[in-house]
Formats: C-alpha cells, structure tokens, sequence
C-alpha cells in the first residue's frame, strides 16, 4: 500500500477526515466524524467507530475494534486484535504543560513523546485512562473506568484508580479461577472454553 491511498475495500464515511498520508487496510471501516491523522497506518479489517481521534503516526493493527469517541494520540501503537470501548482516552505526555517557564507557548521541540503499548488480543473497557509509558500485555483485561499508570502483565485483569491487579482473565475473555499469584507462574484451566493458560511470574 503507498502513501496518498487506501485499500479500495475500506470503507470510510463521507463525514470522516481521513489525511491523505494515512495508511488504511483493506476491509478496515473508518465511521462518522472521525479524523486519522498523517502518518497513521491502520491494518485490514478494522473498525474504527464514531468520533475518534488518531493522531499523526499512530500504528493500529488488523481486526481491531475502536468503539466511539477514543482517542488515541501520538506514541500509541495497538497490535491486532485489540478491543477498545467507548471514551478510552490514551495519554502521550508524562509532563504536560501548555506554557515553557518562561511563558511561552510550547512547541512540537519542548516536549518528549513517552510511548505506550497495547499487545495483541487486549481489551480495554470504557472510559479507562492509559497513562502513556506503559504496555498493557496480550490478552490483558482493562476494567470499565481503570487508570492504567502501570504495564499490565500478559492476560492480567486490572481495575481501579490506579488500576491494579485483581486476577487473570483467558484468552476467550472469561476470568481465570483463582486471585493475583504472587509467587511464581502457574496454570489455569478456564471454566468456560477449558483452555490452559500460563500466568503470573
């Protein structure tokens, strides 16, 4: 795929901005109101709901879900599979500031980009918050309303202001028997689906 084009089997709505450097897969929905700034490469068979915001060179895999109103700024990459609900919010700056010391306006050169990870197959749930710096794990679970200040470990399930560590959850979504272990890796069976799943350590 090159610069200046989709894939002709994307689908972008009249209302959208999508700039003309992006990059967007095949079979990837871009809907209502939604800006996709330059530089940004989304994979095939995305969605991307209402009224988001992706900032200039955000990386965005294949066959992730982005629901309404999300914004997702510059530092931020997503793997493929990842879901993200409705009014997550993603910070890029551990310092923000509108003014230098001086009372000037900050520039693009008077502050420093700290990047987050979203790995492949994690959910994050409405409304959270992800403090830029962290990497939230494969198949990790991000509570409705969380604060994410910290990396969450692979299939970990976290909740809270600030979020922390309540258990693990399967790759089908289903938690895991059992709370954080705090000794060691261990296996669980998932009640629901019966896959064993490594955790923890």
């Amino acid at each position: 795929m090159s610069e200046h084009e989709h894939q002709p089997s994307a689908i972008i709505h009249p209302t959208a901005a999508v700039d003309s450097r992006a990059r967007i897969g095949s079979g990837t929905r871009v809907w209502h109101w939604t800006q996709v700034r330059d530089g940004v490469e989304i994979g095939a068979e995305s969605i991307i709901g209402k009224g988001c915001y992706i900032d200039a060179d955000v990386r965005i895999g294949s066959r992730v879900k982005l629901q309404s109103n999300i914004s997702v700024f510059h530092g931020v990459t997503i793997e493929d599979g990842v879901f993200v609900g409705p009014h997550v919010c993603f910070t890029n700056d551990k310092a923000p500031r509108a003014i230098n010391p001086d009372g000037s306006l900050k520039g693009a050169d008077d502050w420093t980009v700290a990047t987050t990870l979203i790995c492949y197959g994690a959910s994050i749930g409405a409304n959270a918050t992800v403090v830029c710096g962290v990497t939230v794990g494969r198949f990790a679970m991000v509570a409705a309303g969380a604060v994410v200040t910290r990396d969450v470990p692979a299939y970990g399930l976290v909740m809270g202001n600030p979020a922390r560590l309540v258990g693990y959850v399967c790759a089908c979504g289903q938690r895991l028997p059992g709370g954080p272990l705090a000794t060691g890796p261990a296996e669980c069976v998932c009640p629901a689906c019966g896959r064993t799943t490594q955790v923890g350590g």
